[in-house]
């Protein structure tokens, strides 16, 4: 027979100790240890199941023994050509930028994770999904967070309805898994999973051991039903998953809206798929009417792109996924007041922006010792993208020499420690895209210039390092 004892659980990392402390020895984060209930099975009980698998035979094994046997969630040995290997059954959700995370749609069975800061808008996206996934069977709706007329007036502030759209305010795990036995949906939207309660846990809503119990139970619910089952979550100050990590790992899907929730654009990314890519980028536009498809980036970014040249302007063409996407990159670099300069980076990788910083004062003799140099993408965006250096580069080197990059110039290319400026993956893509835009000259790795199409409509010059670039921007000196 199990027993139960008191453990104190750090609702941060989830690192569990016998007795109360100030300091988790795990994170070293303060305040964080929470007092919990748990079950702790007798000595060789585990062996003593196992063992009773094996004595039921085959029959132990599938499913097919008697009570006792551990046959409810064992599973049968099969072989991997004797197993399903038939592609699954997508379908899509109705919303472009969300199917073009998913792969194309969604699984039945799949978990999703939806995570972001509060009103960044993830209960008016999972809404707005919500309605249109009604439309294909039974939908389930199950908010621990909001009263059914608050959901009801957001629907009605949308402007959506539907007749297989059900509602039900609850927190209990208990009765929202009784309401997918009543309803039965094909697809169900649970908000928030840090409002949850189990039945046979004494600790808080959105403790750690809340939280991992009741998402497992519904991850359970979810794959014995080929139920699409949809989990939004909080995160932390420091923008991180609150809850157990275990969450992200017992899910199909993470998605992360972006943090920068002040800004017009909504930023939505999968940090983990395992049934479709994780490079793929939704970008979603914020108005009174809810949240809006941005299906045309460069449409979205023309207004902000056209304006006229600036020192610490420059305009490169990132890839996210499958998707060109135009960005500003800013740079404002000034005498500094402090006895160290300081560096300070938006949107880029700061340890990134460092090294080409480093490789500016080596190869084109910009002295930035005495400078504050900071360095931004426009519109709120977070990329890696290293095609996004040499545009990086010249914007700093506009702002130091006060001279600007001319406006129909676009710049593309990898600036390595040695101020080579190298190769990017799809150019030819990229371009079509700055010439879609309005473009007219760009920028590129000389040793990629001579493989380009003369029929991209948009003329390109070859630059083999930051020298040749700078010369080519803003003019030989």
């Amino acid at each position: 027979m199990a027993r139960l004892k008191t453990v104190y659980r750090c609702q941060s990392c989830g690192h569990s100790a016998s007795k109360p402390m100030g300091q988790c020895p795990g994170c070293s984060e303060w305040n964080t240890m929470a007092e919990e209930v748990v079950e702790t099975a007798r000595p060789g009980a585990l062996s003593e199941a196992v063992a009773a698998v094996h004595a039921a035979g085959p029959a132990g094994f599938g499913g097919q023994g008697g009570p006792g046997q551990l046959t409810s969630f064992s599973s049968a040995v099969t072989k991997l050509q004797d197993a399903n290997q038939e592609a699954e059954k997508r379908t899509p959700v109705g919303i472009s930028e969300l199917d073009r995370l998913f792969g194309g749609g969604v699984v039945p069975g799949q978990v999703i994770l939806l995570a972001g800061p509060p009103g960044i808008g993830k209960s008016t996206l999972m809404l707005q999904a919500a309605a249109k996934l009604a439309e294909k069977g039974p939908f389930l709706y199950a908010s621990g967070e909001e009263s059914l007329r608050q959901v009801s007036s957001r629907a009605k502030r949308l402007g959506l309805s539907s007749e297989q759209l059900y509602l039900v305010s609850e927190s209990s795990l208990s009765k929202i898994l009784g309401a997918m036995e009543q309803v039965k949906p094909w697809a169900m939207v649970l908000d928030s999973i840090q409002t949850v309660t189990h039945p046979l846990l004494a600790s808080s809503p959105g403790s750690v051991g809340q939280v991992r119990e009741c998402a497992a139970e519904l991850v359970r619910a979810a794959k014995s039903r080929d139920t699409v089952v949809f989990l939004l979550g909080h995160v932390t100050k420091d923008g991180s998953l609150a809850g157990p990590k275990v969450l992200e790992h017992i899910v199909d899907t993470v998605l992360y809206f972006d943090t920068e929730n002040h800004d017009l654009l909504r930023v939505l990314r999968a940090q983990k798929n395992r049934f479709g890519p994780t490079d793929e980028l939704g970008l979603f536009e914020m108005g009174e009417g809810g949240l809006k498809e941005v299906k045309d980036a460069t449409a979205f970014f023309a207004a902000e792109l056209g304006r006229a040249a600036a020192p610490g302007r420059a305009v490169s063409v990132a890839l996210e996924g499958s998707r060109p996407v135009l960005v500003e990159t800013q740079a404002l670099v000034v005498p500094t007041k402090y006895p160290l300069p300081r560096r300070m980076s938006t949107g880029l990788d700061l340890n990134r922006v460092l090294v080409l910083l480093a490789a500016m004062e080596r190869h084109i003799g910009l002295r930035l010792e005495d400078r504050d140099c900071f360095v931004s993408l426009a519109g709120g965006l977070r990329l890696k993208d290293p095609a996004l250096d040499l545009a990086a580069c010249l914007a700093v080197a506009g702002s130091w020499r006060d001279k600007s990059v001319p406006s129909d110039l676009v710049l593309l290319g990898e600036v390595s420690l040695l101020g080579e400026v190298g190769r990017v993956p799809q150019l030819e893509l990229r371009l079509r895209e700055a010439a879609k835009a309005g473009f007219k000259r760009a920028l590129v790795p000389a040793r990629a210039a001579k493989d380009l199409s003369k029929t991209l409509g948009i003329a390109f010059t070859g630059v083999a390092d930051l020298r040749e670039a700078a010369s080519a921007a803003f003019g030989a000196e």
